[in-house]
């Protein structure tokens, strides 16, 4: 590693990212995004972490310097959004975030002076916005979803409330979080600086992370604000005003942040849009139902972010709301837009099946994509396992029936069994 050079660097950064289940297609533009966000010396020593969180004990090892040497770097590393930490009965870790959701917003997720956030958000567009790769890798190259919706709960009406369950509710996070961060919406603030602000003109402050992440983005760097609960529900009230769409981490427990967005902006909801009918996200368990009462003014046609609403003409001849449940993602945008009440949120016949926290989401997709050999052989250090982790990529390699079956009995028997207890994989 003596003799590394610039380029190896970052292409061995990119190799490291890609690591992830959720990982950063190789491009010219992303190869120009790292130099942007890391030195060549950050790039180096980043590409050799572990994947699992590590501790400056053990980066120190793999870097071969003083564990104060390794602390201090992993805290500048904090400092910048590329690394965030956290602390295991009382022990410092650290874990190095996928590119989203993760370090790709939290470097637009404040105004800085550090970096050139005009720039780094014309590269971010071209890597997202023009080419495809990434978000067809991020949104569609795994059955189990990155992110899911959550229903706008002042629409719903009392009998459809008893059923709705508390991870379903964006306020029951908001609840049950240790730590909420505000910051700012990365997805509006790119294409503020690209020349193509929101339609909308909905509102920037309005992105919430939770526990960890939240109180790492906040103490290193101030990447996001700590708020209390009742500003944290202030910022769900504006977002449902504005017509925004809440994204979350797709997990029952603990999900580690929460989008209010807009379908101009938003990368997920764009790929709603271009790709449809394929759903880039977890829908919520409602699909709005249209009543006669329908007047065919079009104004949820309008503010539906996914164009999941169409205006055909009606039997008697005049224009009637009519919804793709193929498309819909049971936000309830709609529901609110309407002057007449027509719209209601009725449960969808197919119950909407949600992992139970991150790791039982990693592993799911890491199954999915036939990387899960990476999560659990992630540094060099383990290279007396090669051998274990080769017969376990032969197994994710086997004919797609095979797997799909071996896949479904894991995830269904073991899996949920296991993490619904939090048990550590």
């Amino acid at each position: 590693m003596g003799h590394i050079t610039s380029k190896d660097a970052y292409k061995n950064l990119e190799e490291r990212i890609n690591w992830f289940t959720q990982g950063a297609p190789p491009s010219d533009s992303l190869y120009n995004i790292l130099q942007v966000l890391y030195t060549d010396t950050e790039a180096k020593w980043v590409a050799l972490l572990p994947v699992r969180p590590f501790t400056a004990k053990k980066a120190a090892k793999i870097w071969n310097t003083s564990e104060g040497k390794a602390e201090a770097f992993l805290e500048h590393l904090c400092q910048k959004a590329l690394l965030v930490d956290s602390f295991y009965n009382g022990v410092r870790q650290f874990v190095m975030p996928p590119p989203m959701a993760g370090f790709i917003e939290f470097a637009l997720m404040r105004t800085r002076g550090d970096i050139d956030q005009k720039y780094l958000s014309e590269l971010y567009y071209q890597y997202m916005n023009v080419e495809e790769d990434f978000v067809k890798d991020l949104f569609f190259a795994t059955e189990t979803r990155l992110g899911r919706v959550y229903v706008q709960e002042p629409i719903l009406t009392n009998d459809k409330t008893i059923h709705i369950l508390d991870y379903e509710r964006a306020s029951h996070i908001i609840e049950e979080a240790a730590h909420i961060g505000l910051g700012t919406c990365y997805c509006r603030h790119k294409m503020l600086h690209t020349g193509h602000p929101c339609a909308i003109n909905a509102p920037l402050d309005v992105c919430l992370t939770f526990g960890n992440v939240a109180r790492s983005l906040a103490e290193h760097g101030q990447h996001a604000r700590l708020i209390d609960k009742k500003e944290a529900m202030d910022v769900l009230e504006r977002s449902y005003a504005a017509n925004l769409v809440q994204i979350g981490e797709n997990v029952r427990e603990d999900p580690a942040f929460i989008c209010n967005c807009c379908g101009c902006c938003c990368e997920a909801l764009q790929a709603a849009r271009k790709f449809s009918p394929m759903q880039p996200v977890a829908t919520t368990n409602y699909i709005p139902k249209i009543s006669e009462e329908c007047v065919g003014c079009g104004k949820c046609e309008t503010v539906c972010p996914v164009s999941a609403i169409s205006r055909p003409d009606n039997k008697e001849g005049k224009a009637a709301a009519q919804v793709d449940n193929e498309v819909c993602l049971g936000c309830g945008v709609c529901v609110r837009s309407c002057p007449k009440n027509a719209i209601e949120l009725v449960g969808r016949e197919v119950q909407v099946i949600t992992p139970v926290n991150s790791t039982h989401r990693f592993v799911l997709q890491a199954i999915e994509k036939g990387t899960l050999q990476n999560l659990i052989f992630d540094n060099q250090a383990f290279a007396n396992h090669r051998a274990m982790a080769a017969v376990l990529g032969v197994i994710l390699k086997l004919p797609p029936l095979k797997q799909i079956l071996a896949s479904k009995q894991f995830k269904s028997i073991y899996l949920d069994k296991l993490l619904s207890n939090k048990s550590a994989l």
